[in-house]
């Protein structure tokens, strides 16, 4: 089976984050700890690396994996364009459990999937995952676990779904032990994801794709609930790392809520 580095141990630190670095570097599969769940991380410019991911979980092209980032720089670096209510919210919950859906720079070299020119982002608050993202850049991570099951919240079960598809396992202690576990499922404590594609309109609106540990209440207070639209009108889980989907469409490709971490992750 493939090692898991404690983390609080500070040679296991070191000796894992080094190896981490080097598997992301050579297109392998890395699992981190965020402060939402654990999530499977690989290069985000590495195409290859992202399919790998993919496969590990047992998803499709139509299921790409949100990309985690070290800070806001690297926000305005990835999407094309940041709206002012966008910018409020990462001010007031990141580093945290909230994703922002964004319309992607269409000069990036890179391949989530289908994604349909969008990409889901998400600074995580974890010390660890911030160092790792620190030296390899943004990275593709979804939730650590197999596609369908209840998302890992220790290395330990990560490693008990996922095995030997991943080169190295961080070990940051219990996921999303700061957050009230308020998600989709009991115990849930996956990122809230949010669609702020529609904003680029006039008259546009913020939707909430995935109710998670941060909530419409708290996303309300920042952004206003004149700019949320109505819950009933918000897009299934399959489309919360694609554009929302035209009305009256399909949302294939969907896998419960609590499977899936933009960790949340994006999500983790």
């Amino acid at each position: 089976m493939t090692a898991i580095y404690d983390c609080s141990v500070e040679s296991q630190l070191l000796t894992g984050m080094r190896l981490a670095r080097g598997a992301i570097g050579r297109g392998q599969l890395v699992v981190v700890p965020t402060d939402t769940v654990y999530g499977l991380a690989a290069d985000a410019f590495d195409a290859a690396a992202v399919a790998r991911l993919l496969e590990a979980k047992g998803r499709e092209r139509t299921s790409p994996p949100p990309v985690l980032i070290p800070g806001i720089p690297t926000l305005d670096a990835l999407a094309r364009e940041v709206p002012e209510p966008v910018r409020r919210l990462v001010a007031a919950f990141w580093p945290g459990g909230l994703t922002v859906i964004l319309h992607a720079q269409p000069s990036l070299s890179w391949d989530l999937g289908e994604t349909r020119g969008t990409v889901a982002l998400r600074m995580p608050d974890n010390h660890f995952a911030l160092e790792l993202l620190s030296e390899t850049g943004p990275l593709a991570v979804s939730s650590a676990n197999l596609s369908g099951m209840p998302s890992a919240t220790t290395a330990a079960e990560a490693s008990e779904m996922l095995g030997d598809s991943v080169a190295v396992y961080l070990d940051g202690g219990p996921a999303g032990t700061g957050y009230e576990a308020i998600g989709e499922r009991p115990g849930d404590t996956s990122s809230t994801i949010v669609d702020a594609t529609g904003l680029t309109a006039d008259g546009g609106v913020l939707r909430i794709v995935r109710a998670g540990v941060i909530s419409r209440e708290r996303i309300a207070e920042v952004v206003g609930e004149e700019l949320l639209a109505p819950a009933a009108e918000a897009p299934g889980v399959a489309d919360a790392v694609g554009a929302p989907p035209a009305s009256g469409s399909a949302t294939e490709g969907a896998e419960p809520a609590a499977s899936d971490d933009a960790t949340d992750a994006a999500a983790s």
